[in-house]
């Protein structure tokens, strides 16, 4: 169940810097009843980020295929091992 928490208890930075790393997702932050900002570790940012961009990068590879825009596997799989030294 997600965290919410009053805006008011934002003067508890140290408080709410532990609570940010012992969840795993976002903690709600309401002002006057009402949701206002999502607050979260670094490390589930970046594990978020990290997210959004393979799903971008999906979609965009699913766009490709709908118009045709391939390559061959092969050849694909050697230009990147030639590119990272792999």
């Amino acid at each position: 169940m997600p965290q919410i928490i009053p805006i008011k208890d934002l003067k508890n930075t140290a408080e709410i810097s532990d609570m940010c790393h012992k969840m795993e997702e976002p903690i709600f932050v309401t002002k006057n009843g009402y949701g206002d900002m999502v607050i979260m570790s670094m490390e589930i940012y970046e594990a978020t980020m990290r997210q959004l961009t393979m799903y971008k990068d999906i979609e965009i590879s699913e766009k490709q295929v709908e118009n045709g825009q391939v390559r061959d596997a092969r050849v694909a799989l050697r230009e990147t091992r030639a590119k990272y030294g792999l």
